[in-house]
């Protein structure tokens, strides 16, 4: 079993910027996908970002340019820099990692953009 814990969600206004975190409490070993989804009220979740153990990145489409994934192996921590924030990018974000095939999600965090 893989608890996940987030961090840093909360309230910005729009073009600004937010910075998420998700530490895997079993340490790297087994994981190689980590990634963001988000939901937001009336809509399905949706992936924002991936990465694997290599380092290879996938994005949505609406948030190429604006959103980075990264991940430090030896902190079992994916990162998800958010910048040029909308209000459509209101949502609650969930952590997932895959370890030996298995999907495991985190609690989410609430990410509000508004003025």
């Amino acid at each position: 079993q893989v608890q996940l814990v987030e961090s840093g969600g909360g309230l910005v206004q729009p073009g600004g910027s937010l910075r998420l975190s998700c530490a895997a409490s079993t340490g790297i070993f087994g994981i190689n996908v980590m990634g963001w989804y988000r939901q937001a009220p009336g809509k399905e979740r949706e992936l924002v970002a991936n990465i694997t153990r290599e380092g290879s990145t996938n994005y949505a489409e609406s948030v190429k340019g604006r959103f980075t994934i990264s991940r430090v192996n030896a902190k079992s921590t994916v990162y998800l820099q958010m910048s040029s924030l909308k209000p459509e990018d209101t949502a609650v974000y969930y952590c997932n990692v895959v370890r030996f095939g298995i999907h495991y999600w985190g609690e989410g965090t609430l990410v509000t953009v508004s003025s």
